[in-house]
């Protein structure tokens, strides 16, 4: 499913299969996810995307064949396939253990062809070993719903009474992380979406409402999911002093002009870049243990245009993701 200009649908063509090169792998693809940031592909959003790209970037795949260079990997191995597809390895962030802010990243599904296909090559260094016992679809949200929902939850510190602005796939994965560290979830959801609050709490949420209301005690921490900036303030009313905001998309409206009262109290505002390849592997590890349960809409991978279109109009609860005929036969 090619996406030839930003702000046009997806085609579904046949192209050539890739072929890997030195130190990558060819992956047939099983699933991938439909990501928030997929949307900000097609809409022309990310100044830094490629057209013609074939999106995707949260990638469950099996090896098929192999580049001069990788030992890591065997064939027949399930491989799950990130947003972060490759570092330059030698700048000051990639030497100091912040690849995810690299200026010469690329990113799969943006710079370089994502898994909206039957085949992908992904960087074997940038790649993760995944679990096999669990159905590739519920496992492919995990490799940025999962991964930036992990980082952010980090971000925000250990506090125990966590806010979280917009519930959908990372939200819903990230609240079951928050739940076994023994937190308490508040979520906010669009007005009036009492699906949405009623999914939250099904999750361990202790209360949801809308995000234009007041949660019942302030908040040590909140995550903004929703690429809302208007939210940035109104969170900041709902963290105690000493509190932090996160803001975990890669792309959000413009933040409004705010009282400083608002920040006033060692209040912090920051915002979750991409992901390191540590990100992945402890949450992978954290999301197998606890176990993470995935709530997913399946589409068949021909139907992108209209999970994307599902996940735009707010009518997923949990995280979309497109299957291949062959996963699904």
């Amino acid at each position: 499913m090619v996406l030839r200009s930003p702000r046009t649908p997806l085609e579904r063509l046949t192209v050539a299969d890739p072929r890997p090169g030195p130190g990558q792998l060819l992956l047939k693809v099983e699933a991938c996810g439909v990501c928030r940031t997929d949307l900000h592909v097609v809409d022309g959003e990310l100044p830094q995307a490629h057209s013609p790209i074939i999106p995707g970037h949260e990638i469950v795949g099996t090896v098929v064949d192999k580049g001069v260079g990788v030992d890591a990997f065997a064939t027949g191995d399930r491989v799950g396939v990130p947003w972060l597809a490759s570092t330059c390895g030698a700048c000051e962030f990639c030497r100091t253990g912040r690849e995810n802010l690299c200026d010469n990243a690329k990113f799969t599904g943006c710079t370089v062809d994502g898994g909206y296909a039957d085949y992908v090559v992904a960087d074997h260094r940038f790649c993760f070993a995944l679990p096999t016992h669990l159905p590739a679809p519920d496992i492919a949200p995990w490799l940025c719903a999962g991964l930036i929902g992990y980082r952010a939850l980090r971000a925000a510190g250990d506090g125990r009474r966590l806010g979280i602005y917009g519930f959908g796939a990372a939200a819903h994965l990230v609240a079951q992380v928050a739940r076994h560290e023994g937190r308490e979830v508040y979520a906010f959801t669009r007005a009036g979406d009492l699906t949405a609050q009623a999914f939250a709490r099904m999750l361990g949420a202790i209360w949801a409402g809308s995000s234009s209301e007041a949660p019942p005690q302030p908040l040590d921490a909140a995550i903004l999911f929703a690429p809302v900036g208007a939210l940035v303030p109104v969170a900041l009313s709902h963290v105690a002093k000493g509190g932090t905001v996160v803001c975990a998309g890669i792309h959000m409206s413009d933040i409004p002009q705010f009282p400083y009262a608002l920040l006033w109290g060692e209040r912090r505002v920051l915002s979750v870049a991409n992901l390191t390849r540590r990100d992945g592997a402890e949450f992978i590890a954290l999301a197998s243990k606890i176990p993470i349960q995935t709530h997913i809409v399946e589409y068949p991978m021909r139907k992108a245009n209209e999970a994307l279109g599902a996940l735009r109009s707010g009518a997923i609860s949990g995280a979309a993701v497109l299957t291949t005929a062959a996963a699904t036969a």
